[in-house]
């Protein structure tokens, strides 16, 4: 009887395990149709929901005869465009990253600037266009540049005959039944071989329209058989006889600067200047902490205005050569965390103000660097302010910015 009990109660045992094998196989085949129906579902959401913001721009291209300053295309960046020289920008000179992918502004076109517009022949004359230059066909009694003169009356280019110091009789010998004529250097014969004389060479003049080497940084002045150079007021002319160098009145005293102001050093000449901070308004106010910085005096904590006004404003003064070639850096803001705090972790630059706004461009060096860049060339004697702007970010939020307001004194010439 035992013996059937055991064989009972294996057979049980063996049937509760085929109908438990029987519910698994059940049990993993609805999950996987449960599975497969989540599937379904998630995939056919996914299509339907919008698409994400856009983290980043289409790339952009300089436009044809200009130049593209900035690299980076993702949102909230800006890329600046400025033309090469005898060109004009048509369209944006900036444009900036929006969250939906798309550029603000238009797309940017150089257009070249014509010479002739402006009708600089006289007299009849006919103005061809060059790149970056125009040329005038004179009608034939008239001569010069821009037709100016009556062929007449143009002044003369090879030499000086209203002085007599500029023309001398020539040294001749008698060689072989002939008799041969020389001139000193610097001067060539003129005249017949017979009735000669020595004229002086203009070497200002022959230089000048050969197009060759030139003469003088600044002013050529022709002088019997020869020739010196000579600089502005301001400058002085340096041991090769041919360049000048702007003369430093305030390391040398030269400058009648009062107490109150400090002496900046310009292209022949020199500036007296007196920064001064800004008036209180509200609940901004600043108190002058060096001769060329100002900070912010501590802000009411409720003042979200004071808070959002420069922390610090500092002053720069910078000399420029005319016509200074371009691209050229000019200027560079970084910031530096303060021992024991945490510094930013993003800056934005920008031109915050200033005259000739169009003529610079802010971009980033590196992580914590910015850049101003003059990008079109500046023509002096000129002033030119443009004020930057660096701002601070911690975990995108706005922590204080920091204003430079420069000043450029453009000299009137070229070195």
């Amino acid at each position: 009887q035992s013996c059937l009990s055991r064989q009972q109660l294996l057979a049980a045992i063996r049937q509760m395990q085929q109908l438990l094998k029987g519910q698994e196989t059940r049990f993993s085949e609805g999950l996987r149709a449960v599975r497969s129906r989540l599937s379904t579902i998630h995939a056919s959401l996914a299509r339907a929901a919008p698409e994400p913001a856009a983290a980043s721009c289409p790339a952009l291209q300089a436009p044809v005869d200009g130049r593209k300053f900035g690299t980076k295309y993702l949102v909230d960046h800006e890329v600046h465009f400025a033309c090469d020289p005898g060109f004009q920008l048509l369209g944006s000179s900036t444009r900036m990253c929006q969250a939906n992918g798309s550029w603000t502004g238009q797309e940017p076109h150089c257009a070249e600037i014509s010479e002739c517009s402006s009708s600089p022949c006289q007299n009849g004359g006919t103005c061809l266009e060059g790149l970056n230059h125009f040329k005038c066909l004179c009608p034939p009694q008239w001569t010069g540049t821009t037709c100016q003169y009556q062929a007449q009356t143009a002044p003369p280019t090879w030499s000086v005959t209203d002085d007599p110091a500029f023309s001398r009789q020539p040294r001749c010998a008698q060689i072989a039944q002939t008799q041969q004529c020389s001139c000193d250097p610097g001067f060539h014969m003129s005249g017949t071989a017979s009735n000669g004389i020595c004229q002086d060479l203009n070497e200002c003049e022959v230089y000048q329209q050969e197009g060759g080497p030139r003469l003088c940084a600044h002013a050529c002045i022709n002088i019997p058989g020869s020739f010196r150079c000579s600089c502005p007021d301001g400058y002085v002319l340096l041991g090769d006889g041919k360049s000048c160098e702007d003369i430093d009145e305030c390391s040398l005293s030269q400058d009648n600067c009062t107490s109150g102001s400090t002496c900046i050093n310009t292209g022949g000449g020199f500036q007296c200047v007196t920064p001064q901070c800004p008036p209180a308004a509200g609940n901004v106010s600043y108190v002058k902490t060096s001769p060329f910085q100002c900070e912010r005096n501590p802000c009411p904590v409720e003042s979200r205005s004071c808070h959002q006004a420069p922390k610090t404003i500092s002053f720069h003064y910078l000399t420029l050569p005319s016509k200074l070639q371009t691209p050229a850096p000019l200027f560079r803001m970084a910031t530096v965390a303060a021992p024991g705090r945490p510094g930013p972790d993003s800056l934005r630059f920008g031109i915050a103000g200033g005259n000739n706004r169009g003529r610079f461009v802010v971009q980033r060096s590196d992580r914590h660097t910015g850049e101003l860049l003059l990008v079109q060339s500046l023509q002096g004697p000129r002033i030119v302010h443009v004020d930057v702007d660096m701002a601070e970010y911690l975990d995108r939020v706005f922590q204080a910015k920091h204003l430079s307001k420069i000043t450029l004194f453009v000299s009137a010439y070229e070195f």
